[in-house]
């Protein structure tokens, strides 16, 4: 069987994680699970390793979607509640409306796209290793504390609205707290008040437009903006950057170089 169809209603969350698990087991050429009334269920896909597999969510999932999930693809019609992609290691969730806090916290493979708002601290910790990018693209707009901590990988915030039209002056701050790796891209201005300790503002390069072409591409791609992918790739763009590698290493241990 190519395609389950699973009921959620009144499911607890282990239920329904139990009965996403056996489908899998049971039908090796299956290629998606559609979830139907999802209503805060946690942990779904959590640690699923079966890369061509597609789960549509209809509803809203609850925590930790997709947790140490490897290689599906995850589509979410409706609202997601805190940290999708928490340490996610590959694949790719696909939210159609807005995203809680904590938004791809310790994501270190793989990539979400979120075509609304996220919540404060999303992107905290996210981590890089050779080829492995993480990477969190946020159509909307996002709340204090923007890749706070992080270590590596790419978040991108459009600032547009569910037009496509600009939604004018960010307003997020203490952006970039304690980063010392990877790279945040914000459309439009930025001022220097706005970001946290050990972030910076950097130029934006050729480099850095090829960089994030192709999610720009994918995300328009996912939410049926073609036509404003132009307009959104060739806009005045803000990069953010640690300082330093190591922002905090004097308050730890003595320089002794």
């Amino acid at each position: 069987m190519e395609v389950v169809e699973i009921d959620a209603k009144d499911l607890h969350y282990r239920e329904l994680n139990e009965k996403i698990h056996k489908v899998i087991e049971e039908n090796s050429d299956l290629k998606k699970i559609i979830l139907k009334n999802v209503l805060g269920q946690r942990f779904i896909a959590n640690g699923l390793r079966k890369k061509d597999l597609t789960i549509e969510i209809y509803g809203t999932p609850g925590g930790d979607l997709g947790m140490f999930m490897s290689g599906p693809t995850i589509y979410v019609y409706g609202n997601c509640e805190f940290a999708p992609g928490n340490t996610m290691d590959d694949g790719r969730i696909i939210i159609y409306g807005n995203s809680g806090d904590v938004t791809a916290h310790s994501m270190r493979g793989g990539k979400v796209f979120v075509r609304g708002d996220v919540g404060y601290r999303s992107g905290i910790h996210m981590k890089a290793y050779k080829d492995k990018v993480p990477v969190l693209v946020i159509g909307g707009t996002a709340k204090d504390f923007l890749g706070e901590y992080m270590a590596g990988g790419k978040i991108i915030v459009l600032n547009i609205d569910e037009k496509g039209n600009d939604l004018g002056k960010i307003k997020g701050r203490m952006i970039g707290t304690g980063i010392h790796g990877g790279v945040i891209y914000i459309r439009g201005n930025i001022d220097k008040k706005q970001l946290g300790v050990a972030a910076d503002i950097k130029e934006f390069t050729d480099e850095d437009l090829k960089n994030i072409e192709e999610d720009v591409k994918d995300f328009c791609k996912y939410f049926n903006l073609e036509d404003k992918f132009d307009d959104l790739l060739y806009s005045k763009w803000t990069k953010i950057a640690p300082i330093s590698k190591r922002p905090f290493g004097k308050l730890y241990t003595p320089d002794l170089f």
